[in-house]
């Protein structure tokens, strides 16, 4: 068998022809002080698919790890997210130089609107025709969206000229998103998801319970003399959606790049498929607003 550092991560094909790869390597929540260092043993175990955002406020962290890695930069992938308070055409555009500035990059692979504003939806849809500008202009290589509901995906394509590439929403076994996916896939838009592995522990029946313990997952796992998290990544990239798992843990961060050795059957996939609860762990999308979950993005 390979070691991880010899593995190669297969890649998707977005709607626009961009490749990308089908693992990446996401920073969600990871102090800015912890970035660097996580995202540069990241880079030395494999990844080549980075997943940041404005909001997180560790973009620098990423760009410094890029730096410090010595990789040209056509071999990384480098995903980030406007987020809502710089929504809105010029504002937007605004947010692009901001986030290319703290990465050091003059062009990225993909930006992505962080959450719809259903209630604002004008203000949406002028950020999204920003996208469409930047990836016109060659300074984005694609676009997209993330945490859209099939409503929001309608009403964003009546509007505009170009079909998001990928859709990043909450996946994983106990919250499956079916109607999300079946409308992303009539799209042609890839499902990317976050918290692939569930992220925190997620309330079922009476009791609570993480994922990584759930005995069907862990079952599985034992098959294969794999971890749960192995294969749930594993159900992920199987169903054809790109995953974006976390974490500042050295044996973490290759244990989840170790994915390509061994394939779910049809009946495991299943399995893990009926362990969905329905209950959303992230914040519900129609509730975002601009008054309840604004913030400044720093110029620097």
């Amino acid at each position: 068998m390979p070691s991880v550092e010899d593995m190669t991560v297969p890649t998707i094909t977005l709607n626009n022809g961009v490749e990308m790869p089908a693992l990446g390597f996401g920073v969600f929540q990871t102090p800015p002080d912890e970035t660097t260092a996580a995202v540069e043993t990241a880079l030395e175990v494999g990844y080549r698919h980075v997943d940041t955002a404005a909001a997180y406020g560790n973009e620098r962290g990423v760009g410094e790890a890029l730096r410090r890695s010595g990789l040209a930069r056509d071999e990384v992938f480098v995903e980030t997210k406007v987020w809502i308070s710089d929504y809105g055409y010029d504002e937007t555009l605004h947010a692009f130089e901001k986030s290319a500035g703290k990465l050091g990059l003059e062009q990225l692979d993909l930006l992505i609107l962080h959450q719809a504003l259903p209630g604002e939806f004008d203000l949406t849809v002028d950020a999204y025709r920003a996208l469409e500008t930047l990836v016109t202009d060659g300074r984005v290589r694609a676009i997209g969206v993330s945490n859209f509901m099939p409503d929001h995906l309608a009403q964003l394509l009546e509007r505009t000229d170009i079909v998001p590439a990928i859709n990043q929403i909450e996946v994983h076994p106990y919250f499956r998103q079916s109607a999300v996916l079946e409308a992303d896939e009539a799209h042609g838009i890839v499902s990317q998801a976050w918290a692939p592995i569930g992220g925190i522990t997620f309330y079922r029946d009476s009791g609570h319970r993480s994922t990584l313990e759930d005995p069907v997952i862990g079952d599985i796992a034992a098959a294969h003399g794999r971890t749960p998290a192995q294969v749930m990544l594993r159900w992920h990239l199987q169903q054809g959606r790109q995953v974006i798992p976390k974490s500042v843990t050295p044996s973490r961060i290759a244990e989840n790049f170790d994915v390509f050795g061994f394939e779910l059957s049809g009946d495991q996939l299943a399995a893990i498929d009926a362990l969905d609860t329905g209950r959303r762990g992230g914040p519900e999308p129609e509730d975002i607003t601009r008054e309840a979950w604004g913030r400044e993005i720093p110029e620097a």
